[in-house]
């Protein structure tokens, strides 16, 4: 299976619309990268174009890889998963390099996309047939800029009981990899 994810904190928008960067939340890295070799992702790329920020995932990797590795090491095999990257092109770029091929991207929203809706089975579809498959989780209020631009498709947002839908990402992320997960 060759299912890559990415977190973006940039580009997204915030509360008002504009297109912002996003600060690294700790618990984000340490869950999304246990929840992504639980269900075989092959990498999480953490996209933060700040320096300053990525520094703070490097000390959380290097935690897990020292002192947290001895507490618990199974944690360190998640954290490998982890791959930095500056930009969304740059992750998108390392995957085709690694594939041979550009990955289908595919985007998620806590929104309804009226265009380029994807079902989970199709999207298990995808990966069954070997092909990458690069599933985008944004920060802030969504994904925004030319991210938006090149993702090939959008999986149904995750509903909830209510009107209430504000998952955190790391929520989010663990559902929609279940979910691909489950038929397969």
């Amino acid at each position: 299976m060759k299912l890559y994810t990415a977190l973006l904190h940039y580009p997204v928008y915030n509360k008002n619309g504009e297109i912002i960067v996003t600060s690294i939340v700790i618990h984000d890295i340490h869950d999304m990268a246990r929840a992504g070799k639980t269900f075989g992702a092959k990498n999480l790329y953490i996209v933060q174009p700040f320096e300053k920020e990525m520094v703070i995932v490097e000390r959380i990797i290097k935690f897990w890889e020292t002192t947290g590795k001895k507490y618990n090491p199974n944690r360190n095999e998640a954290m490998e998963i982890i791959r930095l990257s500056e930009s969304f092109e740059e992750a998108v770029a390392d995957i085709a390099k690694t594939e041979g091929k550009k990955p289908i991207i595919i985007g998620t929203s806590a929104q309804e996309k009226d265009a380029r809706m994807i079902s989970y089975d199709e999207t298990r579809d995808f990966l069954k047939k070997d092909t990458p498959v690069l599933i985008v989780f944004g920060t802030g209020w969504g994904i925004a800029g030319e991210a938006l631009k090149k993702i090939d498709f959008f999986l149904p947002p995750i509903k909830g009981t209510g009107a209430f839908n504000h998952l955190s990402v790391r929520s989010a992320y663990s559902i929609v990899l279940y979910r691909l997960s489950a038929a397969s």
